[in-house]
């Protein structure tokens, strides 16, 4: 029950990046001397590529990754190898690892987030006029452009981007040196150590950096929601290529057949992207029960934590790419999309608001508006003609519900119309462009 060596050997890099770092302390600290640390060195050096290779292989008594080196490393290098653990504990070693992989994980995380906004952007330049209609409550609503509803994903991902890369700062604190849970009385230097590990800053309180799983809750709150975006997107790809909506077409590689069905052609990375959110937002709330009933410091409970963590990151890397490769190769069928936001009623907004420019209160335009599309509906009398008898109204507000004619109209800053659209493509570029250099301005070595 206790052994975890089957899933912390992914902390083994960082483990002996640890270790090493730990043989300069103990140098520094006069408990090694020169020759001791070069055995250690090179005994950790072939413990790396032992691992690597695959040619050592845990043992009975190695219960987890920090034994299995010791245990390799004392072999190589006798009784020296015996001096690697002094001054530490696995609690500051674990967390040591723990936050070095998640720093990693999270740029990752990012950069693969970005790639997928990247797709999205440009299938947003390329679609250029194409319009279809904009939902609420699953209603059409107004139209949209195509390259604005799919902008609308760009800046949501975005916001995952910004919280991973600051997850990932919140992250960058080296707990080696705190010890079991109270620091040592050697003379360590957690500053240093810190510094060789690529970390920002050392623990501030020895009982809280044992402790501390925050930033493992974070990553995967911050993936959590990053998969509920693209549970979002893989929705409307299900939706919208439907024939009932038959907006879109996917490409055969992202797509599959049905078993039984000769017809069918399944959505399944789509599918597949909305159905792991939900094992995503199970992981961040099983740690989250977890962490909730743990006095200080360090309980044999936060074992859990590492699981799930490397569970929620293998599954978004392998949504990530599967459902940009969806949207970059997606067939777009413009006359779908423009004949469902072409109807009459999807321009009233803009009748009403032809009211109001002439001095008509908004509640009165509305209600003779919402009046005229009772009429039409109820009576089958065209809406254009209902509006172009009224005495309020005329040709020139019949003209407003023209195929084509309500898209251009939405001119306000972020709304959906071609030119309030042509400015916020550019201001995303430079938002990417940003949040690409925020992904690579740190890493972990």
């Amino acid at each position: 029950m206790s052994v975890s060596i089957h899933y912390d050997i992914a902390l083994a890099r960082d483990d002996i990046a640890g270790s090493r770092a730990h043989v300069g302390g103990l140098r520094r600290a006069g408990i090694i001397d020169a020759a001791e640390a070069e055995s250690l060195l090179a005994a950790l050096d072939q413990v790396e590529s032992e691992i690597a290779e695959g040619t050592l292989v845990a043992g009975s008594t190695d219960e987890d990754i920090h034994t299995l080196v010791e245990r390799r490393v004392t072999e190589l290098a006798g009784d020296t190898g015996a001096k690697l653990h002094t001054g530490r504990s696995r609690n500051d070693q674990v967390a040591t690892d723990l936050r070095r992989w998640t720093m990693r994980a999270l740029t990752e995380v990012a950069a693969a987030t970005i790639q997928l906004v990247e797709v999205l952007a440009s299938r947003a330049e390329d679609a250029g006029d194409v319009y279809l209609p904009g939902y609420t409550h699953l209603q059409r609503a107004q139209p949209v452009l195509l390259a604005h509803h799919l902008a609308a994903h760009c800046w949501a991902l975005l916001r995952d981007v910004d919280r991973l890369v600051a997850s990932r700062q919140r992250t960058d604190v080296s707990p080696l040196g705190a010890g079991a849970l109270a620091g040592s009385s050697l003379k360590l230097t957690p500053d240093e150590t810190a510094a060789e590990l690529g970390f920002s800053a050392r623990f501030e309180n020895s009982l809280d950096a044992v402790a501390d799983r925050d930033f493992v809750a974070e990553a995967l709150f911050d993936i959590a929601l990053l998969g509920v975006h693209l549970s979002r997107m893989g929705e409307e790809m299900v939706l919208w290529t439907t024939e009932e909506f038959g907006f879109c077409v996917l490409d055969d590689a992202f797509a599959t057949g049905s078993s039984m069905l000769p017809q069918k052609k399944n959505a399944d990375v789509a599918e597949l992207s909305r159905g792991k959110s939900g094992r995503l937002i199970g992981n961040l709330t099983g740690l989250l029960a977890t962490l909730k009933g743990l006095p200080l410091a360090y309980n044999r409970d936060l074992q859990e934590d590492k699981e799930p963590l490397f569970d929620s990151v293998d599954q978004i890397l392998t949504v990530l790419p599967a459902v940009a490769g969806m949207f970059a190769t997606a067939t777009w069928r413009p006359e779908r999309m423009q004949a469902a936001a072409d109807g009459p009623e999807a321009a009233a907004i803009d009748v009403a608001e032809f009211l109001v420019e002439r001095g008509t209160p908004f509640r009165q335009a509305h209600a003779i508006v919402g009046g005229l599309v009772a009429e039409s509906l109820s009576t089958g009398t065209p809406l254009e003609e209902l509006i172009e008898r009224h005495a309020l109204l005329g040709p020139e507000a019949a003209a407003l519900v023209a195929p084509g004619t309500p898209v251009t109209r939405r001119t306000t800053p972020g709304g959906a119309g071609p030119d309030a659209v042509a400015v916020q493509l550019a201001r995303l570029h430079e938002a990417i462009e940003v949040a690409v250099r925020a992904v690579g301005a740190r890493t972990v070595a």
